[in-house]
């Protein structure tokens, strides 16, 4: 057995630590080996990095396997805030009870609020009602209109979610975490980094003011093309945003799959040419 083979590595080599490179002081005194095995260990493991990413990879595994057979779905989003007397409250059972009478699950953050709402007009039509719930000091938890449920300790794995799983969203009233959504979605969108997602506010009250600025201070100082406003589409009707999402997400899927199929025939029609 070499010097290396023991843990204690050649100057110029260095010592290998999975992908990892280690050379001088950053050389560890045991190998990864003898730390697994070696008795009368502590729980600080539990919270190191590296079991981290093996607690992310396992969010992700989870989330995957519990929403792959979910078919078309449809994200609601707003303030765990509102009242179960608001009239904000009454168009998301309204917009849940119409996604899934037009054959769409409804996806959403699992909470009280508007989640819930949109959670309860999903249940009651008999539709698939998804609640993606987040640890959280403040969280009331998993709300009881959810008959599909997955929680999450990351933000970013349970957002992959809500986008992987959902052919639009709709967005009602809420506050800086609606807007983290929000702006996210719509950032995938202008990106291209997703394909065939449209999205509603409902509120012109609420968002009128927000699309304003949009078309004013941040489009004319260059910030956004010109187009990009007309990414959002607002209305207060609850039946114009859950037909705008339907409507455009059909339309939208259909322009990608004739455009992947006119690149096929481009290909092959290349390919055929060059034998």
């Amino acid at each position: 057995m070499s010097s290396s083979d023991d843990g204690v590595a050649q100057k110029g080599a260095g010592y290998r630590k999975g992908p990892v490179l280690l050379r001088g002081t950053q050389i560890p005194a045991q190998t990864t080996d003898q730390r697994l095995l070696a008795a009368g260990e502590g729980a600080d493991w539990l919270h190191s990095d590296p079991w981290r990413v093996m607690r992310i990879q396992s969010e992700f595994v989870e989330g995957f396997g519990a929403l792959a057979e979910l078919g078309p779905a449809v994200s609601v989003f707003g303030s765990a805030r509102t009242p179960r007397d608001h009239a904000d409250y009454a168009a998301a059972v309204e917009v849940g009870r119409m996604l899934v009478e037009a054959g769409y699950a409804v996806i959403t953050g699992g909470g009280p609020g508007i989640m819930e709402a949109a959670n309860k007009g999903a249940a009651e039509a008999g539709g698939k009602s998804v609640g993606l719930g987040i640890e959280l000091p403040f969280e009331q938890g998993m709300n009881e209109y959810v008959n599909l449920g997955v929680n999450f300790r990351y933000f970013f794995a349970r957002k992959t979610m809500f986008v992987k799983y959902a052919q639009g969203f709709v967005v009602m009233p809420g506050g800086f975490g609606t807007f983290d959504e929000l702006f996210e979605a719509l950032t995938l969108v202008q990106t291209h980094k997703v394909t065939g997602f449209p999205l509603a506010l409902v509120g012109t009250d609420y968002w009128g003011g927000l699309l304003e600025w949009i078309r004013t201070a941040v489009l004319d100082r260059g910030m956004i093309g010109e187009a990009d406003p007309d990414l959002l589409h607002l209305t207060d009707d609850p039946r114009e945003a859950v037909d705008y999402v339907i409507e455009r997400g059909a339309r939208l899927a259909a322009e990608e799959r004739e455009a992947v199929e006119a690149l096929r025939q481009d290909q092959a029609a290349a390919a055929t040419s060059s034998e």
